[in-house]
């Protein structure tokens, strides 16, 4: 199942605390690192989506109310 937006970004808060503890190692690091760069991707997919999804609706009420 896909996750949320909101969901991203609570996961993504969990990774930022678990790279700024000092018990992390520089494995763990890149580890966490990768995975939290590939959920801000995603994050950014589905932002750019609903964006598109946005302009289109906008885009349709305009025409609609110059008809």
């Amino acid at each position: 199942m896909d996750k949320s937006i909101e969901e991203t970004f609570e996961e993504l808060d969990r990774i930022m605390e678990k790279l700024e503890s000092n018990d992390t190692t520089l494995e763990e690091s890149f580890a966490c690192y990768e995975a939290g760069m590939k959920l801000v991707k995603a994050c950014g997919e589905k932002i750019d989506r609903v964006e598109k999804q946005m302009i289109v609706l906008q885009g349709g009420t305009e025409e609609d109310g110059d008809a």
